[in-house]
């Protein structure tokens, strides 16, 4: 029995060891696939490190030499710290010692291994430690390193070291909110404070042209693959061209206190009680963009623009403006940012008149005490007012005591209005502009395209009218121009606003209506001018007047000066006594001439719009650049006469 036992025994502390072997075994086999590490506490010191310097990284490891750094430069996996990211950015590879940039970030020369590539641009040169990003960059102040910069974007900051950028509009440095947002996008700045402008290309201030403006975004671009001598080169060369080019055309802008401009954006859900002005002024004041809906628009700078936008639009292009500059004493006028027709539009119904004589009371009294305003005493001052210019022009208390004191105040009287409407007063200050319409193209090619395709339409309509009739105004024509209408359905397409009032404002509605026609019908409607003459234009629709007022008087700096060119005219007496038929007068005129009208009209297209004012035209001239053109004509000519 004892025998026995020790057998037993025997054979279970074999089956011990057999099993202890087979453990260690297996631990060994583990060991092999996952070695452990000691804690290397000088890899967490780096990893810390590149997260500092704004390299961040995800909790995801890279296993096939992967990296992603989110909306910014890509490196390489050896310089990436053990857990390296793809987190919110793109993953590329790097078989081949090359850095894999989708149109975002880029690495420094000295950072990248000696397989790197610069055949595609990957790479720039970082001599004096500059980014050179395009386009799409954006750093903190505290994270940009010593003169960082700027061959083709900039670093963003705001005075909390905030990104400030955004897609609707740039402000200044001292508008900005006390909380500042990235939505909002009020401050741009370096690391020196100034301000600067998105999709520009810009430099330092100590690299900017003598009278160019840091403040406006007039800064150039430079070639950080140059040495510094050449660079210095084409720099001095480049002034001289653009002092030649800009000499008689420099603009000084003043930087106006916020309720004059910013605060109405900020607060654009008081503009008015029945437009949501919000939308209507987003994108630059271009409002809501607009699909090619049944390819009635053209792919690309539609939007759904409200006419009365065209302060902001246009304050926004002269950001843009080539000639800006900081000094006024070489400017050959002075733009004043104000938006005079947002501000009045709050109180156009109000019976207080204080409330909308406020806003040009204020203005005029922090203008003269400007050493600009001195100089010439605002005569070479000009602003925009987008509206027509009966909202500004109330001369005395009688009823019906519309509109502001704007146009008539002594300073104001001085200075050069541009409106959707002038008073056609002799000698007066105020000068028409084209509306708005819904086409805003940043490259010539778009408004090449959109004329070619304009002149291959097929138009089944001899004439068209869209609008409402005026009961309430004793001599309209409307009344007789819709009962014409009616009676020619085949000839004539009719777009009654009174009944089908939403389709009225529906762009895409609008163009389709145009399009379909040879003339277009623009007979007065509350005042003499109508954004339709302008969309009808665009929509290579020839247009028929019957009042003078309504464009030949109105928009000389834009249209030709003989308007049989480009338009029909019937006296709008004529129409009223029923003395002459529509269909029939049109009829009688020749295809030859209907085809020269036709013609003139498409070649007008780009004169009556105003560009995107993110861009601009390279060759053309749009409505914006001939606005511009006759200020400083006009200014000119005024500061000839006043030095004799």
């Amino acid at each position: 029995m004892e025998k026995a036992l020790v057998s037993r025994c025997r054979s279970r502390l074999w089956f011990i060891i057999l099993g202890g072997f087979l453990i260690w075994f297996a631990l060994i086999s583990l060991f092999r696939a996952n070695p452990i590490h000691l804690v290397n506490y000088k890899s967490i010191y780096v990893a810390e490190s590149y997260t500092q310097n704004n390299i961040v990284w995800s909790d995801d490891a890279s296993t096939k030499g992967e990296i992603g750094r989110p909306f910014e430069g890509l490196g390489f996996k050896e310089d990436a710290p053990d857990r390296s990211s793809v987190e919110e950015g793109l993953v590329h590879e790097n078989t081949r010692g090359e850095i894999g940039r989708p149109f975002k970030g880029v690495e420094f020369k000295e950072n990248a291994p000696d397989r790197s590539s610069v055949k595609e641009g990957l790479v720039r040169v970082n001599p004096r430690g500059e980014i050179g990003r395009p386009f799409e960059c954006v750093e903190f102040q505290e994270d940009a390193p010593e003169r960082s910069s700027v061959e083709e974007c900039l670093v963003h900051a705001n005075t909390k070291g905030e990104v400030g950028r955004r897609f609707g509009g740039v402000e200044f440095e001292e508008d900005a909110p006390d909380s500042p947002s990235v939505e909002e996008g009020l401050v741009h700045a370096n690391t020196k404070g100034e301000v600067r402008r998105p999709f520009e290309g810009v430099e330092f201030k100590e690299d900017v042209p003598e009278g160019s403006s840091v403040e406006e975004g007039l800064v150039s671009k430079t070639n950080s693959l140059l040495p510094g001598s050449e660079i210095a080169e084409e720099k001095a060369a480049r002034q001289d061209g653009d002092s030649m080019s800009c000499e008689g055309r420099y603009i000084f802008v003043y930087r106006l206190p916020r309720q004059f401009n910013v605060d109405m954006l900020r607060h654009c859900q008081s503009l008015s009680n029945w437009t949501d002005m919000c939308d209507t002024l987003a994108n630059y004041g271009l409002g809501p963009r607009l699909p090619n809906s049944n390819k009635v628009l053209g792919n690309t700078g539609w939007y759904d623009t409200n006419q009365f936008s065209l302060e902001v639009i246009f304050h926004n292009r002269m950001k843009q403006y080539k000639c800006l500059t900081n000094d006024s004493s070489v400017a050959s006028a002075i733009f004043v940012p104000y938006y005079a027709g947002l501000d009045v539009a709050r109180y156009l119904w109000d019976t207080d008149k204080s409330l909308r004589d406020a806003g040009p009371s204020d203005l005029v009294r922090w203008l003269r005490r400007r050493p600009e305003w001195k100089v010439m005493g605002g005569k070479d001052h000009f602003l925009v007012a987008g509206r027509i210019v009966w909202d500004f022009r109330r001369e005395n208390e009688e009823p019906p005591n519309w509109g502001n004191n704007l146009v008539v105040l002594p300073e104001s009287m001085n200075m050069t209005i541009l409106v959707l409407e002038s008073s056609l007063v002799p000698k007066a200050n105020d000068f028409a502009i084209p509306y708005p319409t819904y086409f805003h193209p940043s490259k010539d090619i778009e408004v090449r395209q959109w004329q070619r395709r304009m002149r291959s339409l097929k138009r089944p309509y001899l004439f068209s009218f869209a609008g409402a009739p005026r009961k309430n105004l004793r001599n309209s024509i409307r009344n007789e121009i819709i009962s014409q209408c009616r009676a020619s359905r085949r000839r004539c397409n009719l777009l009654e606003c009174s009944s089908r009032g939403k389709q009225c404002y529906n762009p895409i509605i609008l163009m389709k209506l145009f399009q379909s026609s040879t003339f277009c019908l623009q007979p007065p409607g509350d005042s003499y001018t109508r954004r339709s003459a302008f969309d009808s234009i665009l929509a290579g629709c020839i247009p028929v007047f019957f009042h003078s007022g309504s464009a030949y008087d109105q928009y000389k700096w834009h249209l030709p000066g003989d308007h049989s060119k480009y338009s029909v005219f019937i006296p709008e007496n004529l129409v009223r006594d029923g003395k002459v038929t529509l269909e029939k007068l049109l009829l009688h005129i020749s295809r030859k001439d209907v085809s020269a009208m036709q013609e003139e009209v498409i070649r007008l297209i780009p004169a009556i719009l105003y560009a995107d004012p993110t861009s601009e035209l390279e060759t053309l001239e749009d409505a914006f650049d001939l606005s511009v053109k006759g200020v400083l004509e006009r200014v000119q000519r005024i500061r000839e006469e006043t030095l004799g």
